[in-house]
């Protein structure tokens, strides 16, 4: 283990954090809030420890997959401990493993809450909820890789192969520090657009701010009990809608069509499954709570809002969907395991892995009935490496591990199991609202601390899909190389 980098990087993460927090703190000076003091003073003291640690550079910034796995899951412990404690010490979050969850949630663009009141907190702490969600949408390492010049090459692609979602990050990345700014100019600049267009909308500036922020990072804090039903206008929520869905792109997309190599999309098949989920989802869910809305427009509108929603993982909510037909909550509860394209903001399974094991179990039935035939997975008209094939089976073994054993240590609560079983899928796939108690009307605070910890683990694990948090529970990760 290469600890004076990986210290090197915990001190980025600091300062960046404390840099973060001012903004905050702007905000609450700017609404004359004396919270805002929170930001100034923890902010203040992040920055200064990030300067001391990083002010002596290490010799080497070689890491191996090892180290850029426990780098970035320290960094995600660390950011989310951090982040709670202007929400604690400030008294807004009484309890620490409250302020721990939020916090969490926010950083991991979750979006679930204990807040049973939201709006009766502070603007600059509603501002922190979600800006947590735009530091934690496109990732923190990545922000990282854009920064520090030196810190490319094996370190580099490790850091972001942790950090990045899906199966694999190309090995051969060229210029890694110039993906990462152009990765997180294409993120900035899509939030402005929306932020531009929340305003045009009639929405006030702080909530049009707040909102695109939560929409960038996938994430779904709002500043308002009852999220974007808030805003009562079809402009506004489909505005929100269509951002949804683009965020839930993988961002390689968008680099295509500033390179103007507009014909590469169209082999993208992930890209066009993911859009053929949107279509045929939102007609089925639109079918099927015609009966509530009798209205196809508002059966349509609701139904495009949820389908984005929960396939990007962003969790917004403009009805409660407890109300909703059998067929809708499932539908629901295969799009939050779903989830969006890899190399997105957003979480769950990932459509490439979806697509992946559909096509690995179309050729092992062909190899049934051809057994001499030669056969092998492709992608965008490529051959997908056995290794690769393999890595999302095993992913996928631990994903079901992790969502069983998630669910049964909830189960001690005592609560109903669709509130356990849709509790345990909203964390571990960053979505944010489930059913029942935790529907989109309902929160987590009746939750144990036991299973908020719980649901804290799960949802670092899911935002890093799985593996670099469980790599840092092995004693052989910290012996020497």
């Amino acid at each position: 283990m290469n600890k004076r980098t990986l210290l090197y990087i915990l001190g980025w993460v600091f300062f960046i954090e404390g840099v973060a927090m001012q903004f905050a703190t702007i905000v609450g000076l700017f609404y004359g809030e004396s919270n805002f003091c929170w930001f100034l003073y923890i902010g203040l003291a992040l920055i200064v420890l990030g300067l001391v640690v990083i002010i002596k550079k290490p010799k080497r910034f070689n890491m191996s997959r090892r180290d850029g796995f426990a780098a970035t899951a320290l960094s995600w412990i660390m950011l989310s401990l951090m982040g709670a404690l202007p929400l604690w010490l400030s008294g807004t979050i009484p309890e620490f493993t409250d302020a721990l969850f939020e916090s969490v949630s926010g950083f991991t663009t979750t979006g679930s809450t204990i807040l049973e009141n939201i709006e009766t907190l502070d603007k600059c702490m509603l501002f922190w909820r979600a800006l947590s969600h735009f530091v934690g949408g496109m990732g923190v390492i990545v922000f990282l890789l854009a920064l520090i010049p030196k810190l490319g090459g094996n370190a580099g692609i490790n850091l972001m192969k942790a950090e990045s979602t899906g199966p694999e990050v190309d090995k051969t990345m060229p210029r890694l520090r110039s993906y990462a700014m152009l990765l997180y100019g294409i993120y900035t600049g899509l939030t402005v657009i929306e932020m531009i267009l929340l305003r045009v909308g009639g929405m006030y500036w702080f909530d049009s701010i707040t909102v695109a922020l939560s929409t960038a990072g996938t994430g779904g804090f709002a500043s308002y009990n009852n999220s974007i039903a808030y805003f009562d206008s079809y402009y506004l929520q489909g505005v929100v809608s269509v951002f949804m869905m683009l965020f839930g792109v993988n961002f390689y997309v968008y680099i295509l069509i500033l390179s103007r190599k507009i014909k590469q999309i169209f082999k993208l098949e992930e890209f066009w499954a993911y859009l053929a989920f949107v279509v045929v989802f939102t007609g089925i869910i639109a079918f099927n709570i015609y009966t509530i809305y009798k209205n196809a427009f508002d059966s349509f509108h609701h139904s495009f809002f949820y389908v984005n929603s929960m396939l990007s993982s962003t969790g917004f909510a403009i009805e409660d969907t407890n109300k909703w037909p059998a067929l809708s909550k499932v539908i629901v509860c295969i799009m939050t395991c779903i989830g969006a394209c890899a190399g997105s903001t957003g979480g769950g399974f990932k459509v490439s892995r979806v697509l992946i094991l559909i096509k690995e179990a179309g050729k092992e039935i062909r190899l049934i009935i051809h057994p001499r035939m030669v056969d092998n997975v492709r992608m965008n008209g490529k051959k997908v490496s056995h290794e690769t094939v393999r890595n999302v089976s095993v992913y996928l073994i631990i994903y079901i591990l992790f969502i069983i054993i998630s669910a049964s240590l909830i189960s001690l609560n005592g609560f109903d199991f669709t509130t356990n079983f849709t509790s345990v899928l909203a964390t571990l796939n960053n979505t944010g609202p489930g059913f029942s108690m935790v529907g989109s009307a309902g929160n987590f605070a009746r939750f144990s601390i036991f299973s908020k910890l719980v649901f804290c683990f799960n949802m670092i694990a899911g935002r890093l899909e799985l593996y670099p948090l469980l790599i840092i529970f092995m004693p052989r990760a910290w012996r020497k190389n």
